[in-house]
């Protein structure tokens, strides 16, 4: 199996090489390149096309947030992974927006940065139980757009698992309310976000909060 290719983007050295020992510290684990500021993290992300990105987001110029949306924009498989050092909403939900998988604190341990990266590179996201608690929240309190015309493409059934990913169950609690195996909850959710286009469940709960479906 090839190691998960990882680019850092911090504007301090320090930092990086920080996050570069910590990650090559684990077999599997390989940092191919490195960036300081967001417009250098784009151009390294197209030239090397790594399994994750970790971007800060503060960094001079172009900035995290705007490196990831241009990252997504691009159409890149590259999973998105946002470290800060502030624990803001604003931040993550407008990573989040952008078409972040993960988001994670500076102050984390090295364990939990490596878990981080082998989490979203394997195409799942991570967010904390609290964290995700948060942005259902958020989104909930929020005003509700017209549905999304893709929903039209889900069936009942997988209508009905969007609606539980909503409300931040995971695949056990959905298949526990649906009376199915979780397996077959699996296959849904996979089912759910190719026809949505979504990169992940936690974007998923998100779309689900703006299309009024959380509730039902």
């Amino acid at each position: 199996m090839s190691d998960i290719r990882v680019v850092l983007a911090d504007d301090q050295d320090l930092v990086r090489r920080g996050f570069r020992m910590i990650l090559e510290s684990e077999p599997g684990i390989a940092v191919v390149g490195e960036a300081k500021d967001g417009d250098q993290a784009v151009r390294e992300v197209e030239r090397l096309r790594p399994d994750v990105v970790c971007l800060d987001v503060q960094m001079p110029g172009v900035d995290g947030l705007e490196a990831a949306r241009r990252i997504a924009a691009s159409g890149a498989s590259t999973a998105v992974l946002v470290l800060t050092t502030f624990d803001r909403d604003d931040y993550l939900f407008e990573a989040l927006r952008a078409g972040a998988s993960g988001f994670l604190l500076k102050t984390t341990s090295p364990e939990k940065l490596i878990e981080a990266v082998q989490v979203v590179a394997a195409g799942d996201a991570l967010l904390s139980p609290d964290v995700t608690k948060r942005v259902i929240q958020r989104f909930a309190s929020g005003a509700v757009r017209a549905p999304h015309p893709a929903l039209a493409e889900l069936t009942e059934r997988e209508t009905e698992v969007l609606s539980l990913l909503g409300r931040g169950m995971s695949n056990a609690e959905i298949a526990g309310a649906l009376f199915l195996g979780e397996a077959t909850v699996k296959t849904h959710v996979s089912k759910v976000l190719f026809k949505l286009e979504l990169r992940d469940r936690v974007h998923a709960a998100v779309f689900a909060q703006e299309n009024g479906l959380a509730g039902r």
